[in-house]
């Protein structure tokens, strides 16, 4: 009860701050695959495209996106999550309406560049670089909590939006959506009115990485475990990904209705968020270094799960334990880059990050697309996966023990 009590006080104590974190990661899933990945279909038929013609546009775009990740993410090292998180939503919002009112197929890589960056890319950047320098203690759960934001999304989003289908053409949907961020702007500018340090930080918000320094992003990425960790950060975002931009023609294959195979979608939410908590405390207890290879284990069991699937309710256990991972995932790559490398150029760090998994969320519909075109069938690319995981989760082991002995919580 001790600990329920603390939790709630810390939300208390924190909300506008933690309120701001959650709005900003619901409004990113208009960006997110896992939301785009719902009109697959309807994009396919207006403008005559194949699995792998649509995973080639997707590919286009969101790698256009995660270059620019790499120039824009730093903005949130200079600039107020006041001024930058409102600015990033308005771009959301005519990303939105540029879907909705896009001609012809030649322009998807654009559209899709525009909401693959201001959605997955800045509007979640910009989430989750607040919550790192805003909270250092507590900063596992202010992530966790964050997260809650991305996780509402994708429980009510898919459903939802696969029943407003079946009478609402697709495109007002998207015109729904950019109304939605213009709303949510106003209550950003509310929530950030008195912008300031949240109550759980002291006087001195910013808290040094390795060898007890800050480091540049120049020296991060000269650093072994940046590149050691890039495994995970691709591989998830870009298999995982695949796995949602596909999940039509999954269900085709699996012989299940599109409705029926979203239903089961807020399982692996509800688990996304009881990791999430679980990982959030964990962070603060243990530290995100230490946990670094072991969020990637349910994912190799999943996806094996996903490619044997005799029933939907085989596939429905495998996102289950996709969820149990996508709380690591939202919680303890994102407190890494902080603990690693310290908060002053915290946002520069991630951005180069976050640029990669974007890169990686580029590659996985585009290349899992082309397979499926000269033959290879998704439910067996899903073993091929399953092993990605493995290799990734195993390369970290003994890099990650290394890193946090260096760290100053450790000495």
């Amino acid at each position: 009860m001790t600990g329920l009590y603390t939790y709630l006080r810390f939300i208390r104590d924190n909300a506008p701050f933690l309120a701001t974190g959650m709005l900003l990661s619901f409004l990113s899933s208009f960006g997110q695959t896992f939301f785009i990945s719902i009109f697959g279909g309807d994009i396919r038929t207006e403008y005559g495209l194949s699995n792998g013609d649509w995973g080639l546009l997707y590919m286009v775009g969101t790698g256009a996106a995660a270059l620019m990740m790499v120039f824009a993410g730093g903005l949130a090292d200079r600039f107020r999550v006041r001024s930058l998180g409102i600015v990033v939503v308005w771009m959301l919002a005519m990303a939105c309406l540029a879907m909705a009112f896009n001609p012809v197929a030649a322009l998807l890589p654009v559209v899709i560049f525009a909401l693959r960056f201001t959605g997955q890319g800045m509007t979640s950047h910009v989430a989750v670089v607040a919550m790192a320098r805003w909270f250092v203690a507590t900063r596992g759960r202010a992530l966790a909590i964050a997260a809650f934001g991305f996780m509402l999304g994708e429980a009510t989003l898919p459903l939802t939006m696969v029943w407003l289908k079946s009478f609402i053409e697709w495109r007002m949907l998207f015109v729904g959506c950019a109304l939605f961020c213009v709303l949510a702007s106003a209550v950003l500018f509310r929530l950030l009115r008195l912008e300031r340090t949240p109550q759980s930080v002291a006087s001195d918000s910013q808290s040094v990485g390795m060898h007890g320094r800050f480091w540049t992003r120049a020296e991060a990425l000269r650093h072994p475990l940046f590149w050691i960790m890039v495994p995970a950060v691709m591989s998830f975002s870009g298999f995982g990904t695949a796995f949602w931009f596909h999940q039509v023609h999954f269900a085709e294959i699996k012989g299940w209705s599109h409705l029926a195979f979203v239903a089961v979608f807020p399982l692996g939410t509800a688990a996304l968020l009881f990791s999430t908590i679980v990982y959030g405390w964990a962070i603060d207890r243990f530290g995100a270094v230490r946990l670094l290879p072991v969020y990637l284990v349910p994912l190799v069991v999943a996806f094996v799960l996903h490619w044997y699937a005799p029933s939907l309710w085989w596939s429905a256990f495998a996102i289950i334990l996709m969820g149990l991972a996508g709380g690591g995932q939202a919680t303890i790559l994102n407190a890494c880059w902080a603990e690693l490398y310290g908060t002053r150029n915290i946002g520069s760090i991630k951005s180069a990050a976050t640029a990669l998994m974007v890169l990686g969320s580029a590659i996985g519909p585009g290349f899992s697309g082309w397979l499926i075109d000269i033959g290879v069938g998704f439910e067996v690319q899903q073993l091929g996966y399953a092993a990605l995981f493995a290799f990734a989760a195993l390369v970290m082991i003994v890099p990650a023990r290394r890193a946090y002995a260096a760290l100053p919580t450790a000495s």
